[in-house]
């Protein structure tokens, strides 16, 4: 499977994401930052790629403030 990473500045944000998209039914698991991208809060959000403009609307509707959106590889 495709999956995709929301990365944050702070934990407090990845926490509120994992809420909101949860709360939307989107598959969602919270993970250590992967190495290959840079971030400034150790925990990333993992979701299915296919879902990545769901993902990134309701974050921005949200005001939820994050560090980008990267597909994994």
């Amino acid at each position: 499977m495709n999956h995709g990473v929301v990365l944050f500045h702070t934990n407090s944000a990845a926490l509120r994401a994992e809420k909101i998209l949860a709360q939307a039914r989107l598959v969602v698991k919270l993970i250590p930052t992967p190495r290959e991208f840079s971030s400034d809060c150790g925990i990333a959000l993992r979701f299915e790629w296919n879902d990545s403009a769901r993902v990134e609307e309701l974050l921005d509707e949200a005001r939820v403030e994050v560090a980008g959106i990267c597909q994994m590889k």
